[in-house]
């Protein structure tokens, strides 16, 4: 008997429909299942029920998101079922998903880790507004400081380790994982990355400077990143706005504790995928 959960955002009736109807087939099978929490992440990482077996993401890849974000710090593998648009995160049509719980629960399956970011807010300065430090979340995909107020650019300090590494004015800033590579970093001519690699990406958009590359970190660099102009500035992390970095307040971005488990049937072969999902053709 196996215990599944299933994620899903209750305002698309396809979703809602595919869980009920999938949820009451494992019952009638013997198997367990239980809803997750498909809504906003809050400020401290949310978990997994206990003896959870598999998470199913019914969604496109916010949902994914959402999905690894509930379960991965009780390393709880995640499938990934297409009802958005792009999918790249997902393995599995709606059409594909029983037979893909049979050979889930028959153990015919791999596991592909992927790297994350745990993300600390640093204490805010004297008088200001930010949150007390805390690790909020875990990011599959990317930290972005962006600006709070439009037409402002953002202006921000990033050390690597500890030491000083360079002053950044620009519309944004993405530190991305090989996963998050694909994502804002690619719209921003950032480098694609493999999903096996263990690196960071950090790629500043639309800078106002004339130093405008990004930089490739490995797996053990701890980033942090301090508002240093005169306005706040926002932190988004897979897509969620998570908090607002008062000037001289810092976000520190290190490797996670652990890594997103994503379930597949078959090898997934990197470059065939981009060139499928990016509709890339041959010349």
């Amino acid at each position: 008997m196996g215990s599944i959960g299933f994620v899903f955002n209750s305002n698309s009736s396809e979703a809602v429909r595919l869980a009920e109807h999938t949820a009451q087939w494992l019952i009638e099978h013997g198997h367990r299942t239980q809803i997750l929490s498909a809504g906003p992440p809050h400020s401290e990482r949310g978990g997994a029920p206990d003896g959870l077996d598999l998470a199913v993401s019914l969604g496109g890849d916010g949902t994914m998101l959402r999905t690894v974000d509930l379960v991965c710090s009780q390393e709880v593998p995640v499938l990934g079922v297409n009802l958005g648009h792009l999918g790249y995160l997902t393995v599995v049509e709606p059409a594909g998903l029983e037979q893909a719980l049979v050979r889930f629960l028959d153990g015919e399956f791999a596991v592909e880790s992927r790297m994350t970011f745990d993300v600390t807010l640093g204490e805010p300065p004297p008088g200001g507004n930010g949150k007390a430090g805390r690790v909020s979340r875990s990011a599959l995909n990317d930290v972005v400081l962006q600006r709070s107020l439009v037409g402002h650019t953002i202006h921000t300090k990033v050390a690597v380790n500890g030491t000083p590494f360079l002053d950044f004015v620009s519309d944004s800033l993405i530190l991305a994982t090989p996963t998050g590579s694909t994502a804002y970093n690619l719209s921003a001519r950032g480098p694609i990355v493999s999903p096996k690699a263990r690196v960071s990406v950090l790629t500043p958009v639309a800078p106002h400077m004339l130093f405008d590359r990004s930089m490739i970190l490995c797996e053990e660099d701890e980033v942090a990143i301090t508002a240093s102009g005169e306005s706040p500035v926002e932190v988004v992390v897979d897509g969620w706005r998570t908090a607002t970095l008062q000037p001289g307040q810092s976000v520190q971005c290190r490797k996670g504790e652990k890594d997103a488990l994503l379930v597949t049937f078959e090898r997934r072969d990197f470059h065939r995928i981009l060139k499928a999902k990016f509709d890339l053709k041959d010349r």
